[in-house]
């Protein structure tokens, strides 16, 4: 039997797909994916520069200009203005309007952001006159917001930013830790900010990051049950971000991002890099810290034995709001590395809520549930007014929550759901929330729905 001599069977090589075919591939996943509407609309680009004639490569002109939206990256844009002539009285009155009570959270943040803010425009001021700033010997005004779910940290934070006029994100610790991954994606934040600013790169680097529920990274107390790996890496991530350093708006897993850079490609021949400096970013960092209390707590009692018997009272006193007493030793113990610490040197704490806090939220401020719930009926055409003692019933049943302000909207949505969804088709056009209404909703509504009948 005759053997035919063994093929070679190396690979085939493959030449580089033409920018037609990879046009074409891109167009059929976003159709996939968004829509046959979706249309991507490049400039064809020439072959690249000869390199013996080093002659540059020529775009084709394009008739129909005006009639295009091209698909670009982020546009040139001008060097922000930043004005800000805030005095931290003026935050603090402004922050009143919105948040009853935490008087001492409000007057650090108001500092705080002054400083920041200050400190950002006589750089630019002394940039813009080529003086050599002192940005070198600056420490950044980043704060560690301590406090219980419910007691406004968000809430103050995103009225400051609002005030300022600048960009702000707000992200959540367990979006990191629970991708399994050390220190994974905590540049994110930083594209976020610029989302927020509509691309514009300059505005975003002087944004506001808000890193909540921060005890979900510490690594090492008892809660956690040991060394938490992939914590510990979000921190060590977090350091340069809350410091100094560049970020690369596209990121290699951002399918977005890689086709800006290719169609950047396509049409400039090169893709131009985008970067995010953090310097002028400020960070505030929150967390519930659970447990940490107990730490301050054994400190404190360790700190009094035999040295002053009218400490112990006081810190008895005091227990409820055990976090104005924090110090960074309790933090470490808690399982936050030393160097992330360093990196928040403004340290505050939000109390809980008491019932009349609770109770002036509800009548008082600016941002109240109540407002809420009196434009959703107002849209039927049904006025409601709440009695201040029903207000005073509904600020207690959500004291009983435990969950701060967020309870006032627990209270009043099982309060008052059967008449958001019985009265709109009924020809009430206006009823009274009452102490009784709050204390048996159901009982009132079957009264006001059986005089409407009678009558």
């Amino acid at each position: 039997m005759d053997i035919e001599p063994e093929k070679n069977s190396q690979p085939e090589k493959k030449s580089p797909p033409k920018p037609e075919e990879v046009q074409r591939e891109i167009e059929a996943f976003m159709r996939q994916k968004f829509g046959d509407d979706i249309k991507i609309i490049t400039q064809e680009v020439k072959a690249a520069p000869n390199e013996k004639t080093k002659e540059p490569a020529v775009l084709p002109p394009n008739p129909n200009l005006n009639e295009v939206v091209d698909v670009d990256d982020f546009e040139e844009i001008e060097e922000l203005d930043l004005s800000f002539n805030y005095r931290p009285k003026e935050v603090k009155e402004y922050l009143d309007q919105y948040i009853i009570g935490q008087e001492q959270a409000k007057k650090v943040l108001s500092i705080a952001v002054c400083d920041h803010y200050n400190h950002i425009q006589e750089c630019n001021e002394l940039n813009s006159q080529n003086y050599e700033d002192d940005g070198d010997n600056y420490t950044k005004q980043n704060v560690l917001l301590l406090g219980p779910t419910g007691v406004g940290k968000t809430y103050l934070v995103k009225m400051i930013a609002k005030l300022i006029g600048v960009p702000f994100v707000k992200a959540d610790a367990t979006r990191f830790t629970e991708t399994g991954f050390v220190g994974a994606n905590v540049d994110d934040m930083v594209r976020d900010l610029v989302s927020m600013a509509d691309d514009n790169i300059e505005e975003a680097q002087y944004g506001i990051i808000y890193f909540d529920e921060a005890d979900k990274i510490a690594g090492g107390h008892s809660n956690m049950g040991g060394k938490d790996i992939s914590g510990r890496g979000v921190q060590n991530a977090l350091l340069k971000l809350m410091e100094e350093t560049d970020i690369d708006l596209s990121g290699s897993h951002d399918m977005i991002s890689q086709m800006r850079a290719f169609m950047d490609f396509q049409k400039n021949g090169k893709v131009t890099k985008k970067v995010v400096n953090t310097k002028h970013i400020l960070f505030i960092v929150s967390g519930a810290f659970y447990g940490l209390e107990d730490i301050i707590k054994k400190r404190l009692k360790m700190n009094t034995i035999g040295l002053n018997v009218t400490k112990p009272v006081q810190l008895q006193k005091d227990e409820k709001n055990i976090f104005q007493y924090v110090s960074t030793k309790d933090l470490v113990d808690f399982g936050l590395e030393p160097e992330f610490v360093g990196r928040l040197p403004v340290r505050s704490n939000c109390n809980r809520l008491s019932e009349e806090d609770l109770y002036l939220i509800l009548k008082n401020a600016k941002g109240s549930i109540i407002n809420q719930y009196t434009k959703a009926f107002r849209a039927y055409g049904i006025a409601v007014e709440f009695t201040d003692c029903a207000l005073r019933e509904i600020a207690h049943l959500a004291l009983e929550e435990k969950t701060g302000a967020r309870a006032l909207m627990t209270v009043c949505e099982s309060i008052l759901r059967d008449f958001k969804f019985e009265l709109p088709s009924t020809h009430i056009t206006a009823f009274t929330i009452t102490k009784e209404t709050v204390k048996d909703p159901q009982k009132e509504l079957l009264h006001l729905l059986t005089d409407l009948n009678t009558h």
